[in-house]
């Protein structure tokens, strides 16, 4: 399955080039080189591997989670990129190697430490990280490791081809991603309120 699904991405890729090197122009007259951002992050069991991902931020922002940039050290081109995720299709070649799934948890940074505690705990690095994933479309980011990892795990434990269609559809389509907060809604529940404790 995953290399039929890596063959079609590497034709989409190929298709999407077009698109990519008018994104990599904007950036290129905006604030220069290099086009594009590569950071290491954590993939399964703990491995580091480089993220690829077209540049939305200026030049020398600190290598930080993203909750943790302001707003100001982003691009002008780069809000936008980032808001169509167009900054995210280099990923697919990530994808194609091995590093990543389509659907995963995010990768984090080998220096998130209470990330890297809570995923350890919850045993969030027995799956493959992802382009896109439950914790994203419904809002978790890394500002809070814990309930992030807890909802990690939920992802892990009912990972399914029809749920990763689902977290793609709605990756595009804002409005899809209540329909997956309804289907999860007693468990993220449990997760908050314990986590209020």
């Amino acid at each position: 399955m995953n290399i039929i699904l890596r063959f079609f991405a590497l034709i989409g890729i190929i298709s999407l080039i077009p698109l990519i090197l008018f994104a990599s122009f904007l950036v290129f007259f905006e604030d220069g080189l290099p086009i594009f951002f590569i950071q290491k992050r954590l993939g399964k069991e703990e491995k580091i591997f480089k993220l690829l991902k077209i540049r939305t931020m200026y030049n020398k922002t600190p290598n930080l989670g993203t909750h943790e940039i302001k707003v100001e050290n982003y691009l002008k081109i780069g809000i936008f990129l980032r808001k169509t995720k167009i900054d995210e299709l280099p990923q697919v070649l990530n994808f194609i190697i091995g590093n990543i799934d389509l659907v995963g948890p995010r990768p984090g940074l080998p220096n998130q430490d209470e990330l890297l505690h809570f995923r350890r705990k919850y045993k969030v690095f027995r799956s493959k990280p992802g382009i896109t994933g439950l914790g994203q479309i419904l809002g978790y980011d890394m500002s809070n490791p814990e309930i992030l990892a807890k909802i990690d795990n939920l992802y892990i434990s009912n990972k399914s081809i029809k749920l990763d269609i689902k977290i793609l559809i709605a990756t595009f389509i804002k409005q899809y991603r209540s329909e997956i907060r309804g289907e999860f809604s007693n468990s993220i529940k449990i997760l908050e309120d314990a986590n209020n404790v």
